[in-house]
């Protein structure tokens, strides 16, 4: 959910100061522009042109005019012409800069801003309009500077406090931006935008009740502020107050019905809650709105292959990756990866997103080196410390960490879930923090505090991240691990622990990281994963009495059109077979049933299953023949849950690291032969196995006999590795080498 400082900088055109003694004509058109009555002005102003075509003031003005109708090439010449007559007037020079400026040439306009200050150095309106440009420009310092020099001469002015705190945003000095803010309602207690943007900098400070009274009271002075209606919803949405945050959206929309970022964050509140269709309508307004918003379309493609709605699938994302190519703002990371299986093109889409949302942020400057002594003291962070599939693998290793070397404290950044998984982990912990009403660089500053040596990342790009906390470094060494399926293309993260199944040799230079190669499998494993111990009948999970039941429970925006061409030319070669796969929304299993009728499948050989309790899920799963894996995307925690259950699973292995988990997953439970490399391979293994019962049954008695000796599922061995990883990071941080690849397989 992203939020957006409303408001542009204003820009202030310089008044005339034409003497009283001018004549009675100029008098009157100066009188009209004044009023507001700009044709009427014009009209004059060229009369008194034709007959005075070297009146420098009445150039000007005319040009004024045409500068404040929007049309700003020709208040350029007009306002040029004045200057070659009277190059001393100091308001020629500013309101020249200001025409430049509303055609984007901002630099040019600090040029003609800079004329007009030597000419009158107490030109505060020249000062401000320089800041403007400047801040424009993203020169932030030198835009705070021109805004002092126009504070100085006219310390009452708001809208310069009000857009010095906008350039101090621009540089993360948030609690500066906020105290610039606060003078500028001091000064005009009615200010919406001030109060509006006080509140998006308390919300950055995670303030979040204080920056929902500043909202209010924008709301209160401005109620036509659709900014801070909309502002106001992405605090609620953090607050997890979803009912009021709908309500602010589409208070914002009513106000301001083609405001392209509330309809983008609508979209984004109504997917969190599951309202995926009404996702899309909104999503789709906001892109006809404004097609180039930030993330939009990547975040369009992205609900709708959660619908499974395939619509224009080739020529959309034949654009997207185009425009990622080209270094565009179109793709969220996360979204990608679902999309194309190029490891080239998902580390440029990390990229992007990294540079854009966690640019490295030395403010907090660079942490000294410090003797270490006694234990090393390990961060994890993470907003799913409940109940979540990152839980589900890596609780176990928590638990199985060895006390005597490392102590371990939890960074905990999402609202409290007091289920029985987060009562599981904070009794594993050292330390359990709750974090998430603390700001970014607050819990970098904590984590510093602490010693804390490394920083374990468990999010990435995924919801509720919070990846600018690793911008401020939050430790001398900081690794993703496990949450995020690939590079983030960050300079703030130095490892990412892999394996050789995952990073084949040659494809490390795609990764910003360098890579922990961890001995068999990357993924931890928990070994108290509990199957309950009810046996299913088909009849109650609505399955036919026989013929072989394909499954695949990964979540449906992993569904690709070429995947599940696949899984239908597989049912049509297998006679009474059916796939069956995770319920979902209705427009879903339409769409479902509607591909499958389009490829010669009978709709009905699809079996939806509701969701289940865990425990529950894994002993249904049991029911299924042969589990068959998503490309680009494999199954992760969906993949261990089944071979956990004892499910074979067929994949196929991709270039990505999301494309190669199943696969790491088959070598370490010693399965190898179901991973395939090609469609046709893919496809042909699946027939065999389905329609020979006798080679399927091999397979799952070996997956029965190394479930419980092969390393996919041995918790402390995996344990035993990722502290082995820690202590070699940490080797050559303290003989002061650079992070490099690590080889301990």
């Amino acid at each position: 959910m992203k939020r957006r400082t409303p408001g542009a900088c204003a820009t202030k055109l310089a008044a005339t100061d034409s003497a009283n003694n001018t004549p009675d004509r100029f008098q009157e058109a100066l009188a009209l522009h004044q009023s507001g009555h700009r044709s009427q002005a014009q009209a004059i102003y060229k009369e008194v042109i034709r007959t005075q075509p070297r009146n420098c003031e009445v150039l000007h003005l005319l040009g004024v005019t045409y500068s404040q109708e929007g049309k700003h090439r020709k208040a350029l010449d007009l306002i040029g012409r004045a200057i070659s007559l009277c190059p001393d007037q100091a308001r020629f020079h500013s309101n020249l800069g200001i025409a430049l400026a509303e055609l984007g040439r901002l630099e040019e306009a600090v040029a003609s801003y800079d004329r007009a200050i030597g000419i009158n150095a107490q030109f505060v309106d020249a000062h401000f309009n320089r800041a403007n440009a400047l801040l424009g420009l993203k020169q932030f310092d030198a835009a705070i500077g021109s805004y002092d020099r126009a504070i100085a001469i006219q310390p009452a002015y708001a809208q310069a406090h009000y857009n010095r705190g906008l350039a101090l945003k621009g540089l993360k000095r948030i609690e500066e931006a906020l105290a610039s803010y606060d003078r500028a309602i001091a000064i005009a207690p009615g200010y919406a935008l001030a109060h509006c943007n006080r509140g998006n900098a308390l919300t950055e400070l995670r303030r979040l009740e204080e920056a929902m009274a500043s909202y209010d009271q924008a709301i209160v002075v401005g109620p036509q502020c659709a900014e801070a209606w909309y502002n106001r919803g992405v605090a609620l949405v953090t607050l997890e107050r979803r009912d009021e945050a709908l309500a602010s959206f589409d208070r914002a929309i009513a106000i301001r019905p083609r405001y392209a970022e509330a309809f983008h964050s609508r979209g984004e509140l109504l997917e969190r809650c599951e309202h995926v269709e009404a996702a899309v309508e909104s999503y789709e307004k906001a892109i006809a709105i404004k097609p180039d918003t930030d993330y939009l379309l990547g975040t369009l493609l992205h609900a709708r292959m959660k619908l499974c709605d395939w619509r224009n699938f080739e020529a959309d994302t034949r654009e997207l990756f185009a425009r990622i190519g080209r270094h565009e703002r179109v793709a969220t990371s996360f979204s990608v990866l679902a999309l194309v299986d190029s490891l080239a093109l998902q580390r440029e889409a990390a990229t992007i997103f990294a540079e854009d949302k966690c640019p490295p942020d030395g403010s907090l400057g660079p942490i000294p080196r410090r003797l270490r002594s006694g234990k090393i003291r390990l961060g994890y962070f993470s907003a799913d410390f409940h109940q979540h599939a990152t839980m589900q693998l890596i609780a176990g290793v928590f638990e199985q960490h060895d006390r005597e070397k490392f102590e371990l404290v939890a960074f905990s950044l999402g609202l409290p879930n007091e289920d029985e998984m987060r009562q599981r982990v904070r009794a594993a912990f050292d330390d359990f923090i709750e974090a998430h009403h603390r700001s970014d660089r607050q819990i970098a500053e904590l984590a510093r505090n602490m010693a804390i040596d490394i920083a374990i990342d468990l999010k990435g790009f995924t919801q509720d991240e919070r990846s600018r906390i690793f911008a401020y470094r939050a430790a001398p060494l900081q690794v993703s691990y496990l949450g995020y399926p690939g590079t983030t293309g960050s300079a703030n993260i130095d490892y990412l622990l892999a394996d050789r199944v995952l990073v084949p040799s040659g494809s490390e230079a795609h990764y910003s990281e360098k890579i922990v190669f961890l001995p068999e499998s990357y993924q931890a494993n928990d070994r108290k994963r509990t199957i309950a111990a009810r046996t299913f009948t088909r009849a109650e999970v609505g399955l036919p009495d026989k013929g072989p039941v394909f499954c695949c429970f990964n979540a449906h925006y992993k569904i690709t059109p070429a995947m599940f061409d696949g899984w239908m030319r597989i049912l049509q070669r297998v006679p009474g077979s059916v796939l069956w796969l995770l319920d979902g929304a209705s427009r879903t299993l339409v769409n479902l049933r509607r591909e499958a009728a389009h490829r010669g499948v009978g709709p009905d050989r699809l079996i939806f299953a509701p969701r289940l309790p865990l425990a529950d899920h894994l002993a249904r799963v049991r029911l299924a023949d042969l589990f068959l894996d998503t490309l680009p995307c494999n199954a992760h925690t969906t993949a261990s849950d089944a071979l956990w259950a004892g499910l074979p699973v067929l994949t196929r292995a991709g270039e990505s690291f999301a494309g190669r988990v199943a696969a790491s997953l088959l070598h370490a439970i010693g399965l190898p032969e179901l991973i395939t490399h090609s469609e046709a391979e893919y496809e042909a293994l699946a027939v065999e196995l389905a329609t020979s019962r006798e080679r399927l049954m091999r397979l799952r008695q070996s997956l029965a006999r190394n479930r419980l000796t092969a390393p996919l599922f041995d918790t402390t061995r995996i344990t035993r590795h990722i502290e082995a990883a820690y202590v070699k990071m940490l080797e050559r941080h303290d003989a002061g080498l650079a992070p490099d690849h690590i080889d301990l397989a």
